[in-house]
């Protein structure tokens, strides 16, 4: 069983940034960000590998950057030129490779508002 804690939510103005960030408690090949708008369905927003290999979601392209410290099992999340749908619980995510258990982190509210 592997613990992930997010930290780095909160109330940001439009155009405003924010970091995430992440720590697992144990080695996890894959981990990412996902998020979670009132009303909505939960939606990934970036992933990375151990191998630094990321994919990001289309509506924060060029905004946000994800990255990761691989000795500190600790994954991060720089979200630039907020926008109010940004708006969302994120939630960190991770799993082991060659495996098909995910584990996922108590969530951290971002609220883009002015």
């Amino acid at each position: 069983q592997v613990q992930l804690v997010e930290s780095g939510g909160g109330l940001v103005q439009p155009g405003g940034s924010l970091r995430l960030s992440c720590s697992a408690s144990g080695s996890l090949f894959t981990m990412g960000w996902y998020r979670q708008a009132p009303g909505k369905q939960r939606e990934s927003v970036a992933t990375i590998t151990s191998l630094s290999n990321t994919n990001y979601a289309d509506a924060v392209k060029g905004r946000f950057i994800i990255s990761r410290d691989n000795a500190k099992n600790t994954v991060y999340l720089q979200m630039n030129s907020l926008k109010p749908e940004d708006t969302a619980v994120y939630y960190c995510s991770g799993r082991a490779a060659l495996s098909t258990i995910t584990y996922w982190g108590q969530g951290t509210q971002v609220t883009v508002s002015s």
